[in-house]
């Protein structure tokens, strides 16, 4: 879902000190570097995760927050929650309404940061992170009662007289380690699912969005119980303490490279783990659509959606040849409206997060072979991080920018005779977050639901599947593992325990031995299904 990197980033035109500020119960620990040059590979791996370099010196003023430190948080966070307080009703309620109320009173400070940290435009953070954060309080304080009461259960014959109910209970301390892309509700949506099932809280937001992280811990502080919620602010070294500890889940949402170190960590105190990573997501586009609409819907789920900067955001489109020209023609058309002639100027996008990603970016796209395959966009400036719209016709299958996810705004366009053979193109790839089908045809919206694999899909639009709370949201594969969103996220941080009820009423002597030929008879013939043989066994028909 999002990249990783090797240390902490600022603007390229803004000041190389670096500071990291988190909050430690109801004090503070602060660390300061000093970086004297920050210098990138001239030439990326093919993984394009952690290649940032920090050279000459990097000097430690203080000591950061280590692992006996992250022991101490977590012993106090577990004592607040064997002392019951986070279970109940009022406690969970009391923080979502606090949630909600600070992204109400501090929404113009929200919405600043997420420029900063990647010039969001106004509207599109409200949108894709206010509004999401907004809508997920909102439906947990009007179902949690209901997702809280236990659930009645079936029992059998066997267990005859009872009754049975499944019973939702917190799962104890968890860690919540965000990424940069969405800062904001990709760190507060989990929470308040963790919140919501009655769990203790620790979040790592990303260092890679400072502006965010930097407000989240703050706001958390002010607004939320910080014996139980608790933000840890920092980078590869805060990570790694937090990761040595034993935690009762740990939600990670970021890069598989990554995801693979939470797991490796995890597994040592068998810490249940969802991940929520990111692949490469198709879109299938048929000849027999509405050009304009799916155009102008392509658009929004690659640019507009923070400037392809999504896990979930259209990596490749695969079409026939005949068709490819009218939809370049049509998604330039869409780009055009929506950013103007030069998108360049357009204040309607995000901007690139930082230097390292740009220049990732900007190795794929002038990989040899892939260059001359631009069709439409291009342009790029260092200065201002940013990346013009970009459409290429017929890549090689073999490059870069088709073998690793994209991140970013350029869109490539891999042309096939016969549309069905797009099928078997994506199952090649590992398992993408997502897969979208533009079509009419409705043999062909059943054989895409049926033969192509994907954490989840979309027919005839893009990424909006996310924003409906009654959907899981998570990926398969090498697209992670788990699933959030409404009663989703509610039951990813609970345990479901199952428990059976009798009384002393009901007793047969058939359950014990000695298992006398009788007995056995009518053991099986109760525990066989068939009604006749049931009756027969309760009237006492087999004796020995």
């Amino acid at each position: 879902m999002a990249f990783v990197s090797a240390g902490l980033f600022k603007h390229p035109t803004r000041s190389t000190s670096i500071i990291g500020v988190g909050l430690l119960g109801t004090s503070t620990y602060r660390h300061d570097y000093k970086i004297n040059r920050v210098s990138f590979l001239n030439s990326m791996p093919s993984s394009y995760y952690c290649c940032a370099t920090l050279s000459t010196t990097m000097e430690e003023v203080k000591p950061a927050f280590d692992a006996d430190e992250a022991a101490v948080l977590v012993n106090g966070l577990r004592k607040t929650f064997n002392s019951g307080k986070t279970k109940s009703y009022e406690w969970r309620i009391s923080q979502l309404e606090s949630i909600s109320k600070m992204v109400d009173e501090k929404e113009k400070e929200i919405i600043k940061a997420l420029h900063e940290d990647l010039s969001k435009p106004e509207f599109e953070a409200y949108l894709s992170e206010i509004l999401m954060v907004k809508s997920s309080c909102t439906l947990a304080l009007k179902e949690l009662k209901q997702w809280m009461m236990p659930k009645k259960a079936e029992t059998s014959l066997a267990t005859y007289p009872s009754s049975a109910e499944i019973v939702s209970e917190p799962l104890g301390v968890v860690l919540i380690i965000s990424t940069w892309n969405f800062p904001f509700s990709l760190s507060l949506d989990p929470v308040i699912g963790a919140i919501a099932a009655g769990n203790a809280v620790v979040l790592k937001p990303s260092e890679i969005a400072p502006a965010t992280s930097s407000l989240l811990s703050r706001l958390i502080g002010e607004y939320m119980d910080q014996s139980a919620v608790i933000v840890v602010e920092g980078a590869v070294a805060e990570t790694s303490a937090l990761l040595e500890q034993k935690w009762d889940k740990i939600f990670f949402t970021g890069g598989a490279r990554v995801g693979r170190i939470v797991m490796a960590a995890a597994a040592k105190n068998l810490t249940p783990v969802t991940l929520e990573l990111g692949g490469k997501c198709p879109a299938i586009v048929d000849s027999n659509v509405n050009l304009q609409i799916a155009s102008r819907r392509i658009v929004a789920g690659k640019w507009v959606c923070n400037n392809g900067q999504a896990c979930i955001g259209v990596d490749y489109i695969i079409t026939t040849k005949e068709f490819a020209p009218k939809l370049i023609e049509a998604l330039v058309s869409a780009v055009e409206e929506i950013f103007g002639k030069d998108p360049m100027e357009s204040k309607e996008r995000s901007r690139i997060i930082n230097l390292f990603h740009f220049s990732r970016l900007i190795e794929l796209l002038d990989e040899d072979k892939v260059s001359e395959k631009i069709v439409f966009g291009g342009q790029r400036d260092g200065s201002q991080l940013q990346i013009a719209p970009t459409i290429l016709l017929d890549v090689p299958e073999d490059s870069l920018i088709m073998q690793e996810e994209i991140f970013g705004p350029l869109l490539p366009i891999i042309t096939v005779e016969r549309l069905e053979d797009s099928f078997a193109m994506i199952n090649r790839k590992s398992k993408p977050l997502a897969a979208y089908l533009f079509s009419d045809d409705e043999q062909m919206k059943r054989e895409f639901v049926h033969n192509v694999y994907a954490g989840g899909m979309a027919i005839n639009d893009t990424i909006l599947q996310v924003t409906v709370p009654s959907l899981p949201f998570g990926g398969v594969g090498e697209s992670g593992m788990g699933s959030y969103h409404g009663k989703f996220s509610f039951d990813a941080f609970s345990h479901k325990k199952a428990v059976l009820y009798r009384s002393f009423a009901g007793e047969s002597p058939t359950r014990y031995p000695p298992y006398t030929p009788g007995k056995q008879k009518q053991i099986k013939a109760l525990l066989s299904g068939n009604i006749f043989k049931i009756i027969l066994a309760l009237l006492g028909w087999f004796k020995d």
